[in-house]
């Protein structure tokens, strides 16, 4: 092999090498501070249909509160018919917890009454020690875990 051949052959490398680096950096950067959300991402997640503010019988579920992990006593009002639960600011339940997505999971107040969503998450979302795949109901008697943190909904 030549000189010339060899040298061609080691910048490659090189070069490989540092792209292979930089691609490390930046996966490591966006897990540990999340990825920018654009704005037309955001809206596509919120249901445009639903009223900004639904009659709720006494007695039905009103809030989503955190009962047990780092950030336990924390809730979201069901007002605006759904809650984002996650890591990401645009959430509106923040959860400290580093098993939590960016964006992990939803909980939407339907017509069939309230319901939660994984967002397709890593480490999933459980209603009552079972993992959920699909969208599931939940009632006052049912527990949400995700990653470590525990989840209710209240009145």
């Amino acid at each position: 092999m030549s000189e010339i051949t060899l040298t061609i052959v080691k910048v490659l490398f090189l070069a490989l090498l540092w792209l292979f680096i930089l691609f490390v950096a930046s996966v490591v950067r966006s897990d540990l501070f999340g990825r920018a959300v654009a704005s037309s991402g955001v809206q596509q997640l919120q249901t445009p249909d639903r009223p900004r503010r639904q009659r709720r019988a006494k007695g039905q579920p009103r809030v989503m509160t955190i009962t047990n992990g780092p950030t336990a006593g924390n809730q979201a009002e069901l007002a605006g018919g759904m809650i984002m639960i996650g890591r990401g600011a645009d959430c509106q339940l923040l959860l400290d917890d580093d098993y939590v997505s960016t964006r992990h999971a939803r909980v939407v107040s339907g017509d069939n009454g309230i319901y939660i969503e994984d967002l397709g998450s890593t480490n999933g979302t459980y209603v009552n020690g079972m993992r959920i795949s699909a969208p599931t109901t939940i009632t006052l008697q049912d527990t949400v875990r995700i990653g470590k943190t525990v989840l209710k909904l209240e009145t």
